[in-house]
């Protein structure tokens, strides 16, 4: 792979108008980021669970407030290896005049990472899939290909945004968001059909990246770019490098931050928090500095600063000195297991604490598992209304569909497709007000 062909700005369903990668095309990347974060999806972010679902009066972070720190770790990631590539060869902006675009892509696929993320996050993605495998949708079996059964047994939301982004929903025109390539490529973080899926021997296939809908045009942006293919069936490519950045954001902005939200909940105790950040923050008058502080927040503030500020280091000097791996596709792990030691260990020790303590937090369960039957009582009410249409009951809850998500396909897949675009979309407090009032526990008012 080179840099040439992977920085493309080619828009999507906007192909017939590229003129080639040009100068002028600069803010093509920019403009990707803006049409993201004015977009109805990336606004419903702000009401989707990140760990903490529906918190309360105590603010921690959201979907939306996630997303928009990770474009901004992601863009520091982008930037600093477009310095250092920029140091070692100063003409590279003659041969690849994109390349200073690199921050800008990054934030922009960082911005859409989590669009097809459902209400109760990874909660939800499993109560949708558990419909399909131990619920009601298991009659539906005998009506799909493998593949398209793959797809609904093992939902996944890195597949359903790449959906979102590109799929002519109706009366929404026919190009998706539009956006360029090298973004819409930068978010597969498993770019391989579901069949091939959940293969952890290699990183691009420990789950996958798009949908049968979306495998053909996934196709079309691999070819693009010359992405690196590993197999036609089921279909399998290598990652787009500045997948890296992308992943390494998000994983350096969670692993981080969710101590801060946890401390702030009471979860864990200051003193568990300075433990595990004050190693990382490779600063020698960091104590002193928090000597002279007195509020515990502030002073956490201060730590998440500085080691996510370590972490860009660690992870962007990886990217740099493995481009070549990372090129021809053989490097087979994320930048933050790549890290050097002693940090590589104080990241294992965090998300071993996390996953004890925070993620399996009596409350946080709770949640997940009352959300957990809300995102699949849905499912079991809309489901087989669109599919059978025999009852007035039925109609009425078609009635209750967005136009955008209904479909002119009438075979069993395209249908159950509409719905998860319905259901998945919603936020956590509309899933929960709409499964009430169709469940009979609340009665609708008229406003």
């Amino acid at each position: 792979m080179v840099w040439e062909k992977l920085l493309s700005s080619k828009r999507w369903g906007n192909e017939d108008r590229f003129m080639g990668n040009q100068k002028e095309s600069r803010s093509e990347f920019q403009r990707d980021y803006d049409r993201i974060i004015f977009s109805s999806p990336f606004r419903r972010l702000q009401n989707k669970t990140q760990v903490f679902p529906l918190p309360g009066s105590v603010f921690v972070h959201n979907r939306l407030t996630h997303s928009l720190e990770v474009a901004s770790v992601g863009r520091s990631l982008g930037t600093i290896f477009y310095n250092k590539v920029k140091d070692t060869e100063p003409a590279i902006d003659d041969s690849c005049p994109l390349l200073c675009e690199i921050g800008n892509i990054i934030a922009s696929a960082c911005l859409a990472h989590d669009l097809g993320n459902p209400a109760f996050g990874h909660s939800g993605e499993a109560a949708i899939s558990s419909y399909f495998t131990s619920g009601e949708g298991k009659i539906y079996r005998e009506q799909v290909t493998d593949a398209q059964w793959e797809d609904l047994i093992h939902f996944e939301g890195n597949a359903n945004a790449l959906r979102i982004l590109t799929h002519p929903f109706t009366g929404k025109g026919t190009g998706g968001f539009a956006l360029t390539y090298a973004t819409l490529a930068a978010i597969a973080k498993y770019p391989c059909a579901s069949l091939a899926g959940h293969n952890k021997k290699n990183i691009y296939t420990k789950k996958y990246g798009f949908f049968q809908s979306e495998e053909s045009g996934f196709e079309k942006i691999a070819a693009e770019m010359d992405l690196i293919k590993v197999q036609e069936s089921p279909l399998i490519y290598k990652r787009h490098p500045l997948v890296y950045l992308v992943e390494a954001a998000d994983d350096i902005c969670y692993n981080i931050i969710d101590l801060e939200d946890a401390h702030r909940l009471k979860i864990l105790s200051y003193k568990e928090v300075e433990s595990l950040l004050l190693p990382l923050c490779r600063d020698e008058r960091m104590e002193a500095r928090l000597a002279e502080i007195d509020d515990d927040d502030a002073k956490i503030t201060l730590m998440r600063a500085k080691s996510i500020s370590t972490l860009i280091g660690l992870c962007s000097a990886v990217f740099f000195n493995e481009q070549q791996k990372i090129l021809n596709g053989s490097f087979n792990q994320s930048l933050m297991e790549a890290i050097e030691e002693p940090f590589l260990s104080l990241m294992k020790t965090i998300e071993n604490v996390s996953v004890k303590k925070i993620y399996n937090y009596s409350s946080v369960v709770q949640i997940e598992v009352a959300g957990y039957k809300v995102m699949g009582g849905l499912l079991e009410e809309f489901i087989p209304a669109y599919l059978q249409n025999e009852s007035k009951y039925h109609k009425k809850l078609i009635e209750l569909i967005p136009r955008q998500f209904l479909t002119q396909k009438t075979d069993t897949y395209s249908k159950i497709q509409s719905i998860l675009d319905f259901v998945s979309g919603m936020t956590d407090i509309y899933a929960v007000e709409l499964f009430r009032k169709i469940k009979g526990i609340s009665f609708p008012s008229i406003s």
